[in-house]
């Protein structure tokens, strides 16, 4: 593994140093260069911690992933440049589900620099762009407005208004890694996992963002979400290569599946506006 083979394969032409504007520029390439997906999940492959098979997958293969996967590979990165990095661990939508034992649904990252706490994320899929101080209160960037809240033990990163899941919460401390494994390992093979029922796919482009889930195409700006319907495996295939940088033909073998649960969801929206 060779973090210069990752610089290029995030398009950094720089010369990486340990300071605030490096690890700004370090997030933003990785971003907007590297799709967030769950592809893997839906094609039932490994998918776990190791470093080694995630710098394959998305360095060599020209792949994404999901956040272990995203933050792993961008936590070892800025490591071997350098940074001062620790693997947190958060909880995805505590907020409305109170439950304390999911601290291993979300890798995150806390970087130091000149006695500064930063918190780095680049595996939340639509989420802030740039790197956020440990402040509490509200943030915007691109147009987009997000809030840190906190209380005596918890912080809350709240998504913007448009975000497919509305908060984390997380500890400010290292993630227990046994608990990283063994949850990544239950949303990857659990039938109760969104991960496992819904494909996702995610990227930051110029003015938002661009979302695949399930068969429904989204663009995400400030102003709003457009949608449309996939109609075909050969469209859905071809929508990744073109707009997600994803040639991975299998997911073909996917579309029964995702247009049995896609005519699914559309009946069970239709119901929900005719109530």
């Amino acid at each position: 593994m060779h973090v210069d083979t990752y610089l290029k394969r995030i398009g950094y032409e720089g010369s990486p140093r340990v300071d605030v504007a490096t690890m700004f520029d370090l997030h933003r390439h990785h971003l907007e260069a590297i799709p967030y997906e769950n592809i893997d999940v839906q094609l039932e492959r490994l998918v776990d911690l190791d470093i080694g098979r995630i710098y394959d997958k998305i360095v060599n293969d020209w792949r994404g992933g999901w956040c272990y996967e995203m933050n792993g590979i961008f936590g070892w990165a800025l490591g071997e440049i350098g940074f001062d990095v620790t693997r947190m661990g958060g909880a995805v939508g505590r907020e409305f589900s109170g439950k304390d034992n999911f601290f291993g649904s979300h890798l995150i990252l806390d970087v130091k620099i000149d006695g500064e706490t930063w918190l780095c994320d680049v595996g939340f899929g639509d989420a802030f762009h740039q790197p956020i101080r440990l402040v509490e209160g509200p943030f915007e960037q691109r147009g987009f407005v997000f809030e840190l809240v906190r209380d005596d033990r918890y912080w809350r990163v709240r998504n913007h208004v448009f975000g497919g899941s509305p908060s984390y919460d997380f500890v400010h401390e290292p993630v227990d890694e046994t608990l990283l494994q063994v949850t990544c390992d239950w949303l990857r093979t659990a039938p109760e996992s969104p991960f496992t029922g819904w494909l996702v796919v995610q990227r930051f482009v110029a003015d938002g963002f661009q979302i695949q889930q399930g068969l429904t195409a989204k663009h995400i700006t400030p102003g709003g979400v457009t949608e449309h319907s996939i109609e075909s495996a050969d469209e859905l295939v071809e929508r990744l290569r073109s707009v997600f940088g994803l040639d991975v033909p299998e997911v073909a073998d996917l579309w029964p599946r995702l247009w049995a649960k896609h005519a699914d969801f559309v009946a069970e929206r239709a119901a929900r506006r005719r109530n």
